[in-house]
């Protein structure tokens, strides 16, 4: 089978690892997996503020990005409810406007050939024992995107489960948005910060090492509030825990040193 990687333009700048897990995990089982360099952002920070013409030139490059592929993989829930909600609706509405259908054509020939890396492995590849090996405690946030709009339930926590080694925690109010919501976060930042700092106590609270989520903008939200109070959780994508195996382990960083300096 072969399948292209869409890694998100959040992957590609902050978090390259995650990419990098994902083509381990496929091709450990058997997908032959291409990156198509045309790809870029997928257009989601225009769209959610308002700027819908401009986010359609960005429908059109991915369209064209990821043209000929059976299935198209990310590592991102947001972006794949991008593509498959969104993307459909934009080319709706500007063939209401009068401006042909072009767009819209595109939008449905894409958004059913992309799959958010859970959903591909489960649903597609039929598998939620992939070989791992992660040998602690992990407490796993679902995203709204992935939550709600792509409505992954239990996918997630079924391929944790199946992680040799790895104890999985329940996260206490774990259906509850972690307050990043891409621009949200920006132009209500005192909200964002209440509702992260809600749910790294929720994370705190489990013990666990780990705080797993399939989506490294809300991750990246929860780290920041765990930095800033030097706690001892880390937070990982779901793809780096399930491409760890016992040949090849994911080492966790070492302990962060309290702010000021590292203690004597």
């Amino acid at each position: 089978m072969r399948a292209a990687l869409f890694v998100t333009c959040v992957n590609d700048a902050l978090y390259p690892a995650t990419g990098r897990a994902v083509v381990r995990l496929l091709e450990r089982l058997g997908v032959e997996v291409d990156f198509p360099a045309a790809q870029t952002c997928c257009g989601q920070p225009p769209y959610n503020t308002g700027y819908r013409r401009e986010a359609e030139a960005l429908l059109h490059r991915t369209a064209r990005a990821f043209a000929g592929y059976e299935h198209v993989v990310t590592p991102s829930g947001s972006c794949a409810a991008m593509l498959r909600e969104h993307y459909p609706r934009m080319g709706r509405l500007a063939a209401a406007e009068g401006r042909g259908d072009g767009l819209s054509r595109l939008a449905a020939d894409l958004a059913p050939r992309t799959h958010e890396l859970s959903e591909f492995l489960v649903d597609v590849l039929g598998v939620t024992d992939v070989g791992a090996y992660f040998p602690h405690a992990v407490t796993y946030h679902p995203s709204c995107h992935g939550l709600r709009s792509l409505r992954l339930g239990d996918r997630p926590r079924r391929l944790l489960e199946a992680v040799k080694g790895l104890e999985l925690l329940e996260l206490p109010g774990a259906e509850e948005c972690c307050g990043f919501g891409g621009t949200f976060a920006l132009k209500n930042a005192a909200v964002s910060a209440a509702m992260g700092a809600d749910k790294a106590d929720g994370a705190l609270g489990t013990g666990a090492t780990v705080l797993c989520g399939g989506d490294n903008s809300c991750l990246a939200h929860l780290d920041g509030i765990l930095r800033r109070r030097d706690a001892p959780l880390h937070t990982l994508h779901l793809a780096e825990i399930l491409a760890a195996t016992e040949e090849e382990p994911l080492l966790l960083p070492a302990p962060r040193p309290p702010r000021g300096g590292t203690p004597r």
